[in-house]
């Protein structure tokens, strides 16, 4: 795995007026690009190709592929590799429309969990969770649930540089401000992967559509660290993963500790200036040097 940035797609550049005090100026400004992906699955049913139009996220261009892979898999919709013979765009008179869809072809024999997109999904940059019918319809059973768990151990200090280290790999949140950061992490605090979004939940997205493609599933030795707070949502797709220990910068939300609890994840908050709140500690995991 490697550390993996966004291209120049992402990043805006518009003239702005910028005050401070009694006085103005123009401004040459980076602001965040967003722009909507629609998702479609095609599958092979009765001898014919059938196509569904599955979502449609608000996100920055970038890695788009790697977004859709993830989400059909964080979303329970696949479960598997195996199951995505092809990704590619579709061929559009307009060439932005079509840099804007993504289709997920599935190989024969495939049949989508369509009923699992039980809701309306559209979604923003800042939050997937809108219009599921229930807090229950998003409880996926995640298909690493019964795998055995190995024995994590990790030094304080490994720790603590998580979050400088993420924010110094940053770089299109160093121009805008504005984008969100998931990045993988080994035991030994290496970065290994990282991919950024105006959306938090599309950024962990992308990095386990990019994890499931490498086949690298299930991610139960690593750290995940979020670069905003932890919501039930970034839980629920970490738990898909298979991942263990998520470290979020930010704070966490009451139904993300449960979830955590749930599944026996290691869930960090408010990680920086050498500081950081343990929610759940998992059963599997321990802190070196940790009085």
């Amino acid at each position: 795995m490697k550390a993996h940035l966004l291209s120049n797609k992402s990043v805006e550049q518009i003239e702005i007026v910028k005050v401070k005090d009694n006085s103005s100026f123009l401004y040459t400004d980076d602001v965040s690009v967003e722009e909507p992906l629609e998702i479609r699955v095609v599958y092979h049913l009765a001898d014919k190709k059938e196509s569904r139009n599955i979502s449609v996220t608000m996100r920055t261009p970038g890695n788009d592929t790697e977004l859709a892979v993830g989400f059909l898999f964080t979303e329970g919709i696949i479960s598997s590799r195996q199951q995505v013979k092809s990704t590619y765009f579709p061929e559009a008179e307009c060439s932005r429309n079509s840099e804007n869809i993504v289709i997920v072809e599935l190989t024969e024999g495939c049949i989508p969990e369509l009923m699992k997109a039980d809701r309306n999904f559209y979604t923003t940059s800042s939050c997937g969770v809108c219009g599921k019918g229930s807090i229950e319809s998003i409880r996926t059973v995640s298909t690493f649930h019964n795998h055995t768990k190995q024995n994590t151990e990790v030094s304080l200090d490994t720790l603590y540089q998580l979050s400088e280290k993420l924010q110094s790999f940053q770089n299109n949140f160093s121009a805008t401000g504005g984008i969100h950061a998931s990045g993988i992490f080994d035991l030994e605090g290496n970065l290994l992967a990282l991919r950024e979004d105006v959306g938090r939940h599309n950024a962990l997205d992308k990095l386990i559509g990019y994890a499931l493609s490498a086949d690298l599933l299930p991610l139960d030795n690593k750290i995940l660290v979020l670069s905003g707070r932890a919501s039930f949502e970034l839980i629920q797709k970490a738990a898909m993963a298979g991942i263990t220990i998520v470290a979020a910068i930010g704070a966490p939300s009451s139904l993300a500790v449960d979830l955590a609890k749930e599944f026996d994840i290691t869930l960090l908050g408010f990680l920086r200036d050498n500081r950081f709140n343990i929610y759940h500690s998992g059963s599997h995991f321990k802190i070196e040097n940790l009085l």
